[in-house]
C-alpha cells in the first residue's frame, strides 16, 4: 500500500491546488503500481509553518514560495 507524504509551506497552495496535487500524484503512482491499488494509495499533504522550512540556511516563507511559483521558468 503506497503512502506518499508531501510537505508544503503553509498557505502557499490553496485547498484546490492541494486536491490537484493529491490527484496527480495518485495517478503517477498508479501508472507504476497498477489501478488495483487505487483504493489503497494514500497521499498526505503536510503543511509546514511559514519560516520553519529551511533552505540554504534560511527559513522559507509563504511569500517566498508564492514568488517562486509566479516566477517565469528559465529556458
Amino acid at each position: 500500500m503506497p503512502l506518499i507524504q508531501i510537505s508544503v509551506v503553509e498557505g502557499a497552495l490553496t485547498d484546490q491546488q492541494k486536491s490537484q496535487l493529491i490527484s496527480k500524484v495518485t495517478e503517477s503512482v498508479l501508472a507504476v503500481y497498477g489501478e488495483g491499488l487505487r483504493p489503497h494509495t494514500w497521499v498526505i499533504v503536510n503543511d509546514v509553518k511559514s519560516g520553519q522550512w529551511g533552505l540554504g540556511g534560511q527559513g522559507l516563507t509563504t511569500e517566498a514560495v508564492k514568488a517562486l511559483m509566479a516566477a517565469p521558468v528559465a529556458g
